[in-house]
Formats: structure tokens, sequence, C-alpha cells
């Protein structure tokens, strides 16, 4: 068993020992180090294949992640962790690169958990990435995961993590303020790029590829357990595969299909002036629903904005910082 089947495993027997919203909650202040290594070459490349990037010199932006996931995993199912993983929720990611990483660089990756924020709908949890090369920070990602549970002094929206109180790793959590309802989707106006089909099978095989083989991502069967009627797309495929599609344009990966004006088919339609993009340093995606596979879904994109709908549903919102 892989070390995340056995996170996976250790979060479901752990889970219903745990109390999410529980007055005094505290982070655990450890973090989990995963030593120097160059990146492995097929895992790599069958991540590439699958994601759609392109560009063979520099590691895809949110690889990185994908590395450091098991550690995350093997934090939040320690018994020190306050809240439940299992029904934790995936609801925002931000990604830097100071410099492009490189296959060839002997990252060491870092994860810890640095805040705990009542959120209108439970409580969220702030987990760190940081990969070093030679002891340089060249990449790192914050991300929020929610954990669902009634009012236990947690309401208010999502400024909780402005206005309300945020509990630092070893620091007691706090009720937060009242904040007004979610502000309508920005970006939702956003012009259609591409109409990709995303067939019953990504999650298994975005699983083999990254690890993640979280049942709700597996088979209609296993999501029906957890309470969703068909079986998701990871979240952070569709991250991931939006970059590569900002990245180049060229219509290549898993879930091609329609370009605008070119056809329909895998690799059709590559845009004029892709190769003259320059390269993004930085995303902010936020996750607004899940994808039920299989789908259809519309990325849609202008300046450094970008979204992921399916029909009038909008998936995944994000903006990008390109280099200078």
């Amino acid at each position: 068993m892989t070390a995340l089947g056995v996170s996976l495993l250790r979060g479901a027997v752990t889970s219903p020992f745990k109390r999410a919203g529980g007055p005094g909650a505290t982070l655990p202040t450890g973090r989990a180090v995963l030593p120097a290594a160059p990146a492995a070459p097929a895992p790599l490349a069958a991540y590439r294949t699958l994601c759609g990037f392109t560009d063979p010199e520099t590691l895809p932006l949110t690889y990185p992640h994908v590395l450091g996931f098991p550690l995350a995993m093997r934090l939040m199912t320690e018994r020190s962790f306050p809240l439940p993983v299992l029904g934790l929720v995936h609801t925002w990611i931000e990604i830097t690169a100071h410099r492009p990483p490189r296959p060839e660089d002997r990252l060491e990756l870092t994860v810890y958990a640095t805040e705990l924020t009542p959120h209108r709908r439970g409580t969220e949890v702030t987990m760190v990435t940081e990969a070093r090369c030679a002891g340089e920070t060249v990449w790192e990602s914050r991300s929020g995961y929610l954990s669902r549970h009634g009012a236990s002094g947690a309401t208010g929206g999502t400024a909780a993590r402005s206005r309300g109180a945020i509990v630092r790793a070893g620091a007691p959590a706090v009720a937060a303020e009242a904040a007004p309802p979610d502000a309508p989707t920005a970006g939702a106006g956003l012009p259609a790029v591409a109409e990709w089909r995303l067939p019953g099978d990504l999650g298994r095989r975005y699983g083999a590829v990254s690890g993640d083989r979280n049942p709700i991502h597996l088979h209609p069967l296993t999501a029906r357990l957890f309470g969703f009627p068909r079986h998701l797309a990871h979240g952070m495929w569709t991250v991931a595969r939006c970059l590569a599609e900002a990245e180049t344009g060229a219509g290549t990966g898993t879930g091609t299909g329609t370009r605008p004006g070119t056809g329909t088919g895998a690799g059709a339609g590559t845009e004029t002036g892709a190769k003259d993009r320059a390269r993004i340093r930085s995303v902010r995606a936020e996750f607004k629903a899940p994808v039920l596979l299989p789908a259809t879904v519309t990325y849609a994109a202008a300046g450094d904005a970008f979204l992921l709908r399916g029909g009038d549903r909008v998936h995944l919102t994000g903006t990008v910082v390109r280099e200078r």
C-alpha cells in the first residue's frame, strides 16, 4: 500500500472520533518533509500527457503540489489534527513559482498547517507546501480545505479569512464575525475558448498518475457511498488542465475537444502566438462546484482570468500572473 493509501485508511479510522468546530481547537506545529530528489521521469511524463503540459524543460506549475500531497494527507490524518479528513473539501489554491523548477532539480518538499479559519459552512484549514532546491525556496503553494459542520460560533462568509478569527498553528480557535453572503462569481461572462469532453475513467487515470485514489473520484458506486450521484473529476486536474491551456493553447491532453472555429479532435486548433506567451508565474484558483464524470465542460478565458463551466454552472475560477 502506498503512503497516501495508508493515510486514507488512517483517516477513515480516525475521522469518526474528531469533532470539527469544537471550542479550543488547535493546529499541530509539526512539519512533514520529503528529502531532496529529482522528479521521477515516467510519472512526470504521464502527468504531462494527461493534463496537457508540453514544456519539457520545466515542471508543470501544479506538479510539486502533487508530489507534496501525500505529506499533507499524512499531517491531516494524524490524531492531533483537529478536523476529520473524510469529507474535507478543497476550496482554493494559490501557487507561486519563484523560479521555474526543472525536472532535474533535487527538490526538498515541506508541508505544514498554518491557519484554522471559521467559515460560514464550517471550518477551513490552510495547508502550505514549499519546495526548496539547494536551500532556496523556488516554489510554494497554499491550499484551503473546508470541513463542513453545523454552527458552533463559526458563522460568516468568505470574508471570514480577513474579518473573522484566524487560528495560527498552536493557537486556540475563537468565533468569527458575521459576514455578508458570498459575492457573485467573478468572470462568469468570460468568452469560451475550448470545449472538453471528459471521459468516465478520468478520475482513475488521474489517480494513477497523481497517487490520489480518493474513492469519490474512481467509480460511481464508491462516490455514492459519500453522497455523490456519480464520481468526480479531481479538482487539481481541472486546475492543471486550465493552466496547460493558458500556457500553450495547444489543445493537447485528455479532455480536449472542440475549439471555436477549428473543428473537433485532440490537438485541434493550436492558437496563433501560443509560443510567444509569457510563462505563468503564479495562479489563484477557487473550486466552485464538482465536475461529475463523464462531462462536457467549457474553458473560458480573457486576459489573466479563466474559468471552467458546464452549461450555466461554474466549476472553477482563477487568475494567473505571468512573467514580465
